[in-house]
């Protein structure tokens, strides 16, 4: 029901602005691109928007419109991908005259006039594709260019189809998507190929990760480090998930400097973590989840605590 919700509301508005959230990875592109390609398609007269900060690493999949303030007047907003309020890329998001909320990370902030949440879909970008199937029976049209930005959503999402968000369902999904005229080749060289100076960064963060009996990993890249291997804080975050190859790790924590904040990247292969992201401010999912601390201090108590969790 919540599906057709949100399609009479895309009806009755002419302007549709889609937003995502900061720092953007594959299914914030992805939903929010492959939404924005379905609307256009299905509904020529409307004025479709994709907006927030865009990661030029995420060039590829798709680029962001400019707009100014006043097409935000009696606009409808959708957001995508996005937990929090603090989250959403281009705080102009409030102007608009209605806000759906299409998300599937647990709702601790029920943002929005219309929510649409869903905790056991593997992506957002695996939701807008069902968005699409409930609706097409009233006109909704699936294009080549949504399908490539759906399916990079969940690929991504899903690490390749490798994490446990991977469901029955997502494969049928994919397998529906690989059907449209895209290159998938094309599309995983892009998703996956790494700068020089990255798979440098790679290969340093292999060599000096920390372990702890217990199973808790951690890895620390200060500014100097950044510098050292000309990395930026956005491009060190896509290593996050290189640990979860070591044998006997069961989580682990990545921590970046950024300016005045450290960003705390927390991944797990069994123990849930989201709890302890949320005691520092953030949150996310069970075994993948983020938050940020301002002192090193803080860095070793978020390794204790993840410890303790470990060893349980």
């Amino acid at each position: 029901m919540m599906k057709k919700e949100i399609l009479e509301k895309i009806k009755q508005y002419e302007t549709i602005i889609i937003h995502r959230h900061i720092r953007p990875d594959p299914d914030a592109y992805g939903s929010q691109g492959g939404l924005a390609e379905i609307l256009r398609a299905s509904f020529t007269d409307k004025h479709i928007y994709t907006v927030g900060q865009e990661d030029p690493s995420l060039h590829f999949l798709n680029r962001m419109d400019q707009i100014e303030d006043q097409v935000y007047n009696g606009a409808l907003v959708i957001v995508c991908d996005t937990a929090n309020r603090e989250r959403i890329s281009d705080e102009r998001y409030q102007l608009g005259d209605f806000i759906i909320k299409i998300d599937h990370h647990p709702n601790e902030d029920p943002y929005g006039d219309l929510l649409w949440v869903d905790t056991s879909a593997s992506s957002v970008s695996e939701m807008i594709y069902e968005f699409y199937l409930e609706c097409k029976d009233e006109g909704l049209k699936m294009t080549n260019d949504a399908a490539r930005l759906i399916y990079a959503g969940i690929v991504g999402d899903t690490g390749r189809f490798l994490y446990p968000s991977t469901t029955e369902k997502t494969f049928r999904y994919a397998a529906e998507l690989i059907q449209y005229g895209f290159n998938r080749s094309l599309l995983y060289t892009q998703l996956y190929e790494m700068d020089f100076n990255l798979l440098k960064l790679k290969g340093f963060i292999l060599q000096n990760f920390e372990l702890r009996p217990s199973g808790a990993g951690s890895v620390i890249i200060k500014n100097d480090l950044l510098e050292q291997f000309q990395v930026s804080v956005s491009e060190a975050s896509q290593l996050v998930s290189v640990l979860g190859d070591v044998k006997g790790i069961k989580a682990w924590a990545f921590f970046i400097e950024e300016g005045d904040q450290i960003r705390v990247r927390l991944r797990s292969k069994g123990p849930v973590i989201n709890g302890l992201a949320k005691k520092y401010k953030g949150g996310g999912h069970p075994l993948a989840a983020g938050a940020s601390v301002y002192s090193w201090d803080d860095v070793e108590q978020v390794i204790e605590d993840l410890d303790e969790l470990c060893r349980k």
